[in-house]
Formats: C-alpha cells, sequence, structure tokens
C-alpha cells in the first residue's frame, strides 16, 4: 500500500462537498472516471463537483456520479493564466468545499486548491507539491507500472476507500445523439447501416500514426468486404490525415473530421458498430463507450494507456526500441510501418466473429 504524508485520516462523515481536480487530456480524463466512480461509492451523500478545462468537460457532463462540472478556464500569457487561477480561487473560496482530490500530477492544480482555501486537498507527491497537499501520497515505482486507470484508482486506495477496478464509462447525450442521427442521415447513412469509424489522428505526434494509406484499405476492405459505410473523424488539427485517408480511399468515406464537437463525437462513435484507431483519446472513449475496436500502437505502451474494454484488441509490432515514448522517431518508424493491413484486419475479423456482429 501507497505511504501517504498528512494529517490524519479523514472523517468522512463531515465530508458534503467534494472537488475533484481531473487531468486535462480526453484520453487521460477517461481514464480517470472510475476513480471519480469511486470517490462517489465512498461518499454516496456528498456532493461532486469536478474541475476540468473546457475542451474535456462534455466527458463528464452526463456522468451519473458527478453532480456539477466547472470549466476552468485558461488564459493566453504568463499573466493572463495567473489571472484565471485567482480568479478561479475566488470562485472555489465561495463554493466552500471540505476535500479536494487532485488527480492532475501538476503544481498549479494543488496550488489552485490551496488558494481556494480547501482544507483537506489529497493528491500525488509529484512536481514537488507535497507541501500543498494536507495528505500527500508518495507515488513509489510500483505505481508507475500500472495502467493509468489503477493509477488513479490507487491514489484512494492509498486513503484507505475502496476503490475496485473497473473499465471506464462515458454517457452520451439525448441531443448529442439526436444531432449525429441528423447528420448521417443526410450523409445516406441511416440505423439499418454498419458503420465502421476510423479515427488515423493522435495528437502526440507521428510515432502514434499508422499512415493514411493503411487506414485507408481498411476502410475499402470493409466496404467491400463487410457492406460498411465509412467514417473518419478526429480534431481539426488532424484534418490533414483524415483528408488524405478519405482521398486514397476508392469508396466515398463521409469525413466528418473538425465538424463535431466532442459530445457528438461520442455519440458519433457510439453509433459505429466498429472502430479501428491509433493510441489516441477517441480510442479512450471508444473503449469507455463499450465500441468494438481495433487500437494500434507504435511509440506507446498499452499495458499503461490500451484501451480498457473487453471489445477491444491491440495491435503492436514487436520491437527492441517500442515502447519509447517518444513523438518522433529518430530513425525509421519500424514499430508503426512494421504493422501492414492484414495483421490489423485480422484482428477485425476475429473479433467481429467472436462477438457475432
Amino acid at each position: 500500500m501507497l505511504r501517504v504524508s498528512g494529517h490524519k485520516p479523514i472523517d468522512k462523515t463531515k465530508i458534503q462537498c467534494i472537488l475533484v481536480r481531473t487531468t486535462n487530456w480526453v484520453g487521460d480524463l477517461v481514464m480517470t472516471t472510475p476513480a471519480i466512480e469511486a470517490v462517489r461509492m465512498n461518499f454516496p451523500d456528498s456532493t461532486l463537483t469536478v474541475l476540468a478545462r473546457p475542451w474535456v468537460t462534455p466527458l463528464l457532463e452526463n456522468h451519473p456520479a458527478v453532480d456539477h462540472v466547472l470549466p476552468l478556464k485558461t488564459g493566453n500569457g504568463y499573466f493572463s493564466h495567473s489571472v484565471e487561477i485567482i480568479k478561479a480561487a475566488r470562485v472555489l473560496r465561495k463554493m466552500k468545499f471540505d476535500l479536494a482530490i487532485i488527480f492532475q500530477n501538476a503544481f498549479e492544480a494543488a496550488l489552485l486548491a490551496y488558494l481556494g482555501g480547501i482544507r483537506l486537498r489529497i493528491g500525488y507527491n509529484t512536481d514537488g507539491r507535497g507541501f500543498l497537499l494536507s495528505h500527500s501520497v508518495i507515488r513509489g515505482e510500483e505505481v508507475l507500472s500500472l495502467h493509468q486507470v489503477e493509477y488513479y484508482l490507487s491514489l484512494l486506495r492509498a486513503m484507505g476507500w475502496e476503490a475496485e477496478s473497473r473499465d471506464p464509462r462515458l454517457f452520451v447525450s439525448e441531443k448529442d445523439k439526436e444531432t449525429i442521427h441528423s447528420l448521417l442521415s443526410s450523409k445516406g447513412i441511416g440505423q439499418e447501416h454498419f458503420l465502421l469509424g476510423l479515427s488515423p489522428g493522435a495528437v502526440f505526434g507521428p510515432a502514434k500514426r499508422w499512415p493514411a494509406e493503411r487506414f485507408a484499405a481498411i476502410g475499402d476492405w470493409a466496404a467491400d468486404r463487410w457492406g460498411a459505410k465509412i467514417v473518419v473523424m478526429g480534431t481539426q488539427g488532424e484534418m490533414g490525415i483524415c483528408s488524405a485517408v478519405s482521398h486514397s480511399m476508392k469508396h466515398d468515406p463521409v469525413n466528418l473530421c473538425g465538424r463535431t464537437k466532442l459530445g457528438e463525437a461520442m455519440a458519433l462513435i457510439e453509433r459505429c458498430q466498429f472502430f479501428v484507431t491509433n493510441d489516441s483519446g477517441l480510442m479512450h472513449i471508444a473503449a469507455a463507450l463499450n465500441v468494438p475496436m481495433v487500437a494500434i500502437f507504435g511509440s506507446t505502451d498499452p499495458v499503461a494507456t490500451g484501451p480498457r474494454s473487453g471489445k477491444a484488441r491491440i495491435v503492436q509490432q514487436p520491437v527492441d526500441c517500442a515502447p519509447c515514448l517518444k513523438p518522433e522517431c529518430p530513425t525509421d518508424y519500424r514499430c508503426m510501418l512494421g504493422i501492414e493491413p492484414d495483421h490489423v484486419w485480422r484482428e477485425m475479423e476475429r473479433l467481429r466473429q467472436m462477438l457475432d456482429i
């Protein structure tokens, strides 16, 4: 069990308002949801507010474990950003939280809880911030070898609280489902069609991106062999690679890259019968929505950040230098280029047969 440096054990009966500071990126936040659910289970009668960056708040707005989602704005430049932190601290003081559980590892996250007047502040002792925490959990090597889902749960276990292992879950709003239904209908895709989603982007860097022409091959094979309709998706920053996939296909896919908000992207992924993706935020969303998928890994480690779902399969080329965790390959991208479309397709066929879809 992890060691905690701090005050005496927390009396749960005196905790009425809890602030959870979650992580800043889509995939990371998805991987914190089992821990957020565990907080709810340990404090069933408390009000649970999640503080998150605006671009990830849709992930939690419909989650039954969360009472409120509080967007944390960021400024452009040091001075502007500092002003936003001061504003946020004032808001937290007015809300009078009893307890802050800080899943984000940054110094700033602990500082904000401290400035916000929250007496009980729990987090890992990362980034030199241990003195800002009332209960500083000493992060040892053993927790760094765990999957990120278990990493966040371990913070709660260190406090002696129940935090059972479970897979992430997300919940899509009816409004976003209706928006995607209308959008797909306008493209000639109805509920009767088998829909394959392709997510060829990855913000981390090119070492996580399987070549566009290979994604295109998978899309064409699914159209020919499964009679599937193909949708290509991603963020605005991934429009280039999504366009490359679309233009490389002989069957015309529906390219919705950059055209959906995060909540709508969740609804679009949920609508897919199958999903093929790099290691990305959308991969974690698909896993949390229990969509059958094949995830392609290159420089990153599926042991730490792989999709947590019984309907997910991983394709990875065994090479000595992977996982290197580098955004760009200093040599020849052998971990990605060694994965052929045939390798991915075989996993898709196996999974589809197993699930009988």
